[in-house]
């Protein structure tokens, strides 16, 4: 089967990036396109945010998962320590992190150091969770093979009696990464694919270094 997308293409117009309009730290333009992004009609959920890592089979693996919290440190998501993205980023903290954001014709990608959230923190936002994503942690065992549908549920069901009319603690093998952002690439779109990249890097006195990239 074959299937010809080369006319599929479309002209970015809709704004533009330049040097003059990027703060001195990439968290403030991240901040200004987040909140310009989540408040927009356009965009389902601008938190989505698509995390690479280097798995333990030597592969590089994208999967998307919703971004829960940024401050000046960095930018925190929550998983299954004993899943397969967790056990890869434990082995090789080197992560990328990419939004895009295509009804804005926006992207920005950021490569960083994910470390293990502290546990107070983790516990804070489990309690915040409902019920059910508190039960569903505990019911699956996160990128393992299962025989049917069928286990899931009965699982599910399992820890609903367990945890009946009382508080459901957070597992200890679920909790947050905090990444620490190296490089933070903001990329919109341009016409002629002549599009504005500007790429903030960390310097060993932590400050930005602020350079525009051809597209």
């Amino acid at each position: 089967m074959a299937h010809d997308l080369s006319n599929h293409r479309k002209s970015y117009e809709k704004q533009e990036l330049l040097e003059s309009n990027c703060p001195e730290n990439p968290i403030e333009l991240f901040q200004q396109w987040f909140l310009n992004a989540d408040a927009s009609e356009m965009i389902d959920e601008a938190n989505a945010v698509t995390v690479s890592s280097i798995g333990l089979d030597g592969f590089p693996k994208n999967r998307v998962v919703l971004l829960k919290k940024y401050t000046w440190e960095g930018f925190i998501f929550y998983t299954n320590y004993n899943s397969e993205k967790g056990k890869a980023i434990l082995a090789n903290n080197n992560i990328c992190m990419s939004f895009f954001w295509a009804g804005l014709e926006q992207q920005i990608i950021i490569k960083g150091n994910a470390e293990k959230l502290a546990e107070n923190l983790s516990d804070g936002y489990f309690e915040s969770r409902p019920d059910g994503s508190k039960l569903g942690a505990w019911a699956s065992n996160q990128s393992e093979v299962v025989p049917s549908r069928e286990t899931l549920d009965n699982a599910l069901k399992s820890f609903e009696k367990q945890f009946e009319q009382q508080e459901i603690p957070r597992p200890k093998h679920w909790g947050g990464f905090l990444v620490k952002p190296i490089s933070i690439e903001f990329w919109q779109g341009r016409p002629n694919r002549m599009h504005d990249r500007i790429r903030y890097t960390l310097q060993k006195d932590f400050s930005w270094k602020i350079e525009r990239l051809a597209p």
